[in-house]
């Protein structure tokens, strides 16, 4: 038994007890040595290194993932800001071309609409021969409507080689600069010639049907070059 003790109990020396003294009063102090069982010290600090190490994790993680969180919202939050920016950003410069471009194309048509006035202006000669269309085709019109052929005959001429229909086209020529002004132009001469034909072979309503083509593309083309408002009579 005291071979077992020995080995569990670690010896504290006195400081009173001096080398002299016999084995019996070493023995009579022994009991009043202090000593710490080894195994429960060992326990012990198991039981520490355990408690340091779980709690450790359960303190720290907590920390960390609030801090991922705040960094990555507060991330997304100022690249959605800036994203925002630059789309605005964007979305101006856009816009601004687009009014530039606008612009442009308001000055393009006032220009043209300028030049197509100046060259209208100074076209007196054409204007009348345009005005003695106007003037052709209203009495062709209310000799149809009286069924009176042989009148209208007399003023349309036997073809399109006739003067006023030739000064006519000389007038078409040189007013007309859009694609859509031209094609008005070659849709009252296709009417006219129809007209003529049809009232040359004495048909009423084709020569009807033809007048009313042939007047509705004079009046297109008209309107569409600005010459309405120098013609009488429309």
């Amino acid at each position: 038994m005291a071979t077992n003790f020995l080995s569990t109990a670690i010896f504290l020396p006195s400081s009173s007890a001096s080398s002299s003294s016999s084995p019996s009063s070493q023995l009579a102090t022994t009991p009043t040595c202090g000593f710490y069982p080894i195994k429960c010290t060992v326990k012990r600090q198991l039981a520490l290194c355990r408690s340091v190490n779980q709690q450790a994790p359960h303190s720290s993680l907590p920390l960390l993932t609030k801090r991922s969180l705040s960094f990555t919202f507060l991330t997304s939050f100022v690249l959605s800001l800036s994203g925002k920016g630059f789309s605005d950003a964007d979305a101006a410069i856009l816009e601004a071309d687009d009014d530039e471009e606008l612009l442009e194309k308001v000055k393009r048509d006032r220009k043209k609409r300028l030049e197509k006035q100046g060259v209208i202006n100074s076209s007196t000669k054409e204007t009348g021969y345009l005005q003695e269309v106007v003037y052709n085709l209203s009495k062709v019109g209310q000799a149809i409507e009286n069924n009176d052929l042989s009148t209208a005959g007399s003023v349309l001429g036997g073809s399109t080689n006739t003067d006023w229909v030739q000064k006519a086209n000389i007038a078409f020529d040189k007013l007309s600069s859009s694609p859509e002004e031209k094609t008005e132009v070659d849709s009252f001469n296709s009417s006219l010639a129809s007209l003529i034909s049809s009232v040359a072979g004495n048909d009423v309503e084709s020569s009807k049907l033809a007048f009313v083509s042939s007047a509705s593309a004079f009046e297109k083309w008209t309107s569409l070059t600005g010459l309405v408002v120098k013609l009488k009579g429309l």
